[in-house]
């Protein structure tokens, strides 16, 4: 396990949690929606560091996974999603249409982010909008479970979706850096220790 895998892990677990905290408060870390939402556009960052930004904007993603990696304090519905993201970043690896279709996606909703700002609504129903027409049609499909009344409302399960997007862009980059899901489970501590200590250094430096 090196601080790049932890970092892509950070990324997806800030993404599930992202999507827990609108499923379950319709509301959730803004800075951290926008630095996740940010990386679905990041393709051709020059590491896995620039993919996010920094590390500080990844804060919330390493304080969940320690979170999901101490037995006592995690949330077995981030868990599952994290889980079965990475199950769908595999079944959209063979799918090469999807994946043109998604990156023709994104670059569209690039001009979209430049028009109207990243966090626009025009921005999260694009982003929303192709998550649904691309990673909603295979399996596993993620389930989002909260607060039924929120679920209901199309503005939140827009920034769900979008969340879920930036999760899948972390799974991709996650396997792309030679990462496994057996990693998980053999490497548990040293998994914990090198998230703990990236999530002390970007504390100390306030990145």
């Amino acid at each position: 396990m090196t601080e790049e895998r932890v970092l892509a892990l950070a990324g997806l677990f800030q993404a599930t949690a992202l999507a827990q905290q609108l499923a379950n408060e319709g509301r959730c870390d803004e800075q951290a929606l926008e630095a996740s939402l940010q990386s679905v556009f990041r393709i051709d960052a020059p590491s896995v560091v620039g993919v996010y930004g920094n590390v500080g904007n990844v804060r919330l993603g390493l304080r969940t996974l320690i979170a999901q990696l101490d037995e006592n304090s995690r949330d077995m519905a981030v868990t599952r999603m994290a889980v079965t993201v990475l199950r769908l970043e595999r079944s959209l690896s063979s799918r090469h249409g999807l994946l043109d279709q998604l990156q023709q996606g994104i670059v569209t909703a690039q001009r979209q982010v430049d028009h109207f700002g990243l966090g626009s609504p025009q921005v999260i129903g694009r982003l929303a909008e192709l998550y649904a027409s691309t990673l909603s049609t295979l399996r596993p499909r993620v389930m989002v479970t909260g607060n039924p009344q929120l679920l209901q409302q199309s503005a939140i399960v827009e920034r769900v979706r979008a969340s879920l997007l930036a999760g899948v862009r972390s799974a991709v980059l996650w396997q792309q850096i030679g990462g496994r899901q057996w990693q998980l489970l053999l490497h548990r501590k040293r998994c914990s220790m090198l998230a703990r200590g990236l999530l002390t250094g970007a504390t100390l430096d306030n990145r």
